[in-house]
């Protein structure tokens, strides 16, 4: 009997918030190497909010995940197999191959890992996707100068983190926006921001404004979007005249489908935002991190003596098991994890 491999598939598309049923744990056949390709068994896995986006049917900058196909993401782990001169077994790689047990692509699609250089798990965070993101929608959009004024929401997950920290040594004053007085509490201790508001103690837009406007005095010069809703209609009266927003994602209206394109209401707030951009004359940049990829040698050459120098740290909350990726992930859209939100699949 061949060997066989776990994954977790997409057994159908979610109606609304995911729920259990619209995820599968499987058994499938192990992969084979062919000729350039690498096998690896994934010891850790990323959870990210992007991939609620992949869940739906609808057009958009990636093709969603199939059914019954395995849920999309990035992953590192240990080579097993190899017919790549770059990789030996043994090595430790990060690369796309989602929510499973092992995974099996190119080599030259692969990044190989040095663990001496620091936890492998920073290639899913601080040092992966999530931290390129931040540094480069905030460097290249931001456009930041001393002595204005950011503030980011979601501020202690991985983008939002390496936004603020970043922001702070370049000579910025930093107000997060988080889910929680705990996740207030880490922006501030562990992170240096300046300030951090708890969303959820402000029952509407308007309360949460009064607060902002409370803590950021001289208004806003960068809004570093990440969840929209309630903090993007709180935010954006506050812009200052030039201000800029890198829109990075809108995680408070993914669950809605079609990665937020059927909002009820928002339509009705579209002309007032609108002419707020007009007015302040707003530079509003979205962005695909996966367009950048060139410059993600500059960002490991910035960040990288940062974190390894204890400059920009990172909190990381931990998942048991493939098994449990689908309630891990449920829960992060719903802010429950604390830091970065990784899977262990195996020692």
């Amino acid at each position: 009997m061949a060997e066989m491999m776990q994954r977790v598939v997409l057994a159908r598309r979610p109606q609304g918030e995911p729920v259990d049923e619209d995820f599968r744990l499987e058994e499938a056949p192990m992969p084979t190497p062919g000729d350039g390709e690498v096998l690896v068994r994934v010891t850790h896995m990323s959870l990210d909010p992007y991939m609620r986006g992949r869940m739906d049917d609808a057009k958009s900058y990636a093709k969603p995940v199939e059914i019954d196909h395995t849920m999309e993401g990035g992953a590192v782990g240990e080579v097993i197999a190899s017919n790549h001169p770059n990789f030996a077994p043994g090595d430790f790689a990060f690369g796309m191959f989602g929510w499973a047990s092992h995974g099996c692509l190119p080599g030259k699609e692969l990044r190989k890992l040095d663990p001496a250089h620091g936890p492998v798990t920073n290639a899913l965070g601080v040092l992966g996707m999530p931290g390129f993101t931040g540094w480069f929608g905030l460097t290249e959009y931001g456009k930041p100068k001393a002595g204005e004024t950011l503030v980011v929401a979601a501020a202690t997950g991985p983008v939002g983190s390496m936004v603020g920290q970043m922001a702070k040594q370049l000579g910025l004053r930093v107000v997060g926006i988080a889910g929680g007085a705990d996740k207030c509490k880490l922006a501030k201790d562990t992170f240096g921001f300046d300030e951090c508001l708890d969303h959820r103690a402000y029952d509407d837009a308007k309360a949460l404004r009064a607060a902002l406007k409370d803590v950021c005095p001289n208004g806003v010069d960068i809004y570093f979007e990440n969840v929209a809703g309630k903090v993007l209609e709180a935010v954006l009266p506050l812009m200052n005249v030039g201000g800029r927003i890198p829109v990075c994602g809108m995680i408070a209206w993914y669950n809605a489908g079609a990665l937020g394109g059927n909002q009820q209401g928002e339509k009705d707030q579209l002309p007032k935002m609108w002419r707020t951009i007009l007015v302040n004359r707003l530079h509003v940049h979205g962005f695909i991190i996966s367009d950048h990829f060139d410059r993600y040698p500059d960002f490991l050459s910035d960040a990288g003596p940062r974190v390894a120098g204890g400059k920009i740290k990172t909190v990381e909350d931990i998942a048991e098991g493939l098994e449990n990726a689908p309630r891990a992930f449920m829960n992060m859209l719903k802010g429950g994890n604390f830091g970065k939100q990784i899977v262990k699949v195996a020692e």
